[in-house]
């Protein structure tokens, strides 16, 4: 039978058939996919081919093959710096949630998830959220953030979850496709689900005042089917990006404003770092590229983690 994987816990898989009927299923012996060294070689979204067993009184499927995936969200498991987690795939869209203080999204965060979903060709957008909790010295950080991605090409949209602004708009977007949100915890992720469809009713936690972060509230990515017409993948809120089977000299390519003016580089192999003559440098100079989109790409390079204690333009506190 073929069938969709709609969630993963690890051991177990819930699969969609073609018919419209769940199946638990579980891997047939040591099955891994060839190249991709990941803690979880099944994720949600991908297509599966599966045989049905009889085991005493229960039905299971046993998950025989994978179809060749169209893309996927990659990144590099926080603690275990050499294992890879695939977060899903198989997507049109991916929604990053953007929240400037309860808790603080980085742009070193932001840059690492928009350089992996630009490396996998999938469409990001950027909601930030909570925008009826801000002051005004706050809601100018968020526009002139929005205005930075925007001028990169990025689609920037402003929300609130609990008002309902622009929700309507994020549902549009969503109309016919498979999105995925992601975030990290407490950005709101399943505040704006509910929103998007009431009847899910996802669990949401309010945010530890102690550590200004989110308690996990999803702890397996899930997909669901929406009544307009849409699937959406909820994720669990995720702390640290790792960049994951990028070649140093890929990086920058993955950054549109950089890949727009490599050409102009003295050097076809400049990694923008010491190289004379360096059209990146240069633009950066004129302030015609961001310096935290500059210093997120030094980060990268040379392969620092992010710091999780520094404000949200990655200046250290």
């Amino acid at each position: 039978m073929k069938g969709i994987v709609y969630k993963s816990t690890g051991s177990w898989y819930s699969v969609k058939a073609s018919d419209g009927s769940f199946y638990e299923c579980r891997i047939k012996g040591k099955f891994r996919i060839k190249g991709i060294k990941s803690t979880n070689p099944i994720a949600v979204g991908d297509a599966v081919i599966f045989d049905i067993e009889k085991i005493g009184d229960e039905t299971i499927g046993i998950i025989k093959e994978i179809s060749e995936r169209k893309n996927y969200i990659i990144r590099k498991s926080v603690n275990l710096s050499k294992q890879t987690h695939i977060i899903a795939t198989n997507l049109d869209q991916v929604f990053l949630m953007v929240t400037l203080n309860n808790p603080p999204t980085s742009t070193s965060f932001i840059d690492r998830f928009l350089v992996t979903s630009e490396a996998y060709h999938i469409p990001a957008i950027l909601l930030f959220n909570k925008i009826d909790t801000y002051n005004d010295e706050e809601l100018g950080e968020i526009k002139y953030l929005a205005a930075l991605y925007r001028s990169i090409g990025y689609t920037c949209i402003g929300i609130s979850s609990t008002t309902g602004k622009n929700v309507e708009m994020v549902k549009d977007m969503m109309k016919g496709k498979t999105s995925m949100f992601s975030g990290h915890s407490g950005v709101g992720k399943s505040t704006l689900v509910n929103a998007i469809e009431p009847k899910l009713q996802l669990k949401t936690k309010v945010i530890s005042e102690q550590h200004a972060q989110g308690q996990h509230t999803t702890t397996f990515a899930e997909m669901y089917d929406l009544d307009f017409g849409a699937k959406i993948i909820d994720t669990p809120g995720i702390k640290g990006f790792g960049i994951v089977d990028m070649e140093k000299e890929e990086i920058g390519s993955n950054f549109p404003e950089f890949f727009k003016l490599k050409q102009n580089c003295k050097f076809n192999n400049c990694l923008h770092i010491e190289e004379p003559k360096c059209a990146i440098k240069e633009a950066l100079d004129k302030d015609e590229i961001a310096w935290s989109r500059y210093r997120s790409y030094v980060q990268m390079i040379t392969g620092e983690e992010e710091n999780y204690r520094t404000d949200i333009y990655g200046e250290k506190k």
